[in-house]
């Protein structure tokens, strides 16, 4: 199973794209099982008033790449989520919103969705949910030492930019909305800084898939791998196939 990282991003046409390999992970998770019906699969959610609509948007956007039985928490600013939102499921979906929120309300889970993930349960991150994924996760912020390094409006309602615990799941950092928020510079600026041991950067409507064997890209647009080097930082991409 994989750790699939979209980088956010509504695509006008329902394009199940970056969800067709994590629907059908959980439908192999769950026929793994001899669970009988549709798999099922954690939505978690946390946002500021419209956690219900996001988590909607969500399947349905994911549905189009196959059926599966949604088990939705569905949480605002500052609620704790527990262990209950994970029983019994085949997959793992965490959306979008306000990183260092997710962050908060989601870290009591922290060593619950690894210990699944482990065990063979696939997680898919949207936006903010493939930000915490890694253990060293960039937060937000568009400042390093008071300068300038990538837009305010994506900042995630932080001055410097910020680097914290995340998940866990995979050990490089990962920025998202790249090329859209033009995040890709700050992941560029907080490597050169020593903040991070360089990541990702992905694309919107993009998914970055981390699993056994290749890596893969797939969607609509690039991953930019930002890597540190004795003469400064690398930057490259690979794009969808």
């Amino acid at each position: 199973m994989s750790v699939h990282l979209v980088g956010g991003g509504w695509s006008e046409t329902k394009s199940p794209a970056v969800y067709d390999l994590f629907v059908a992970e959980a439908a192999a998770r769950a026929a793994s099982e001899s669970f009988e019906g549709e798999p099922r699969i954690a939505v978690l959610v946390v946002r500021a008033g419209d956690a219900d609509d996001h988590a909607a948007k969500l399947i349905d956007a994911a549905s189009g790449a196959g059926a599966f039985e949604p088990v939705i928490t569905a949480l605002t600013h500052g609620d704790s989520a527990t262990t209950a939102a994970l029983a019994d499921v085949h997959g793992i979906l965490i959306g979008g919103g306000l990183t260092p929120a997710y962050l908060e309300s989601l870290s009591p889970i922290f060593g619950e969705i690894r210990r699944l993930v482990a065990s063979g349960v696939p997680y898919l991150g949207f936006s903010a949910g493939s930000s915490i994924a890694a253990e060293r996760a960039l937060v937000g912020g568009w400042r390093i030492g008071g300068v300038e390094v990538s837009p305010e409006a994506g900042s995630e309602d932080l001055d410097e930019v910020t680097v914290e615990h995340g998940i866990g799941l995979l050990d490089i950092t990962v920025d998202v909305h790249a090329v859209q928020w033009g995040t890709l510079s700050r992941l560029i600026a907080a490597t050169e800084a020593g903040l991070v041991d360089g990541g990702v950067a992905i694309d919107e409507n993009t998914a970055f898939v981390v699993g056994e064997g290749a890596l893969r890209v797939v969607g609509a647009g690039s991953v930019w791998q930002v890597l540190s080097t004795d003469g400064g930082v690398r930057v490259s991409s690979l794009a969808a196939g």
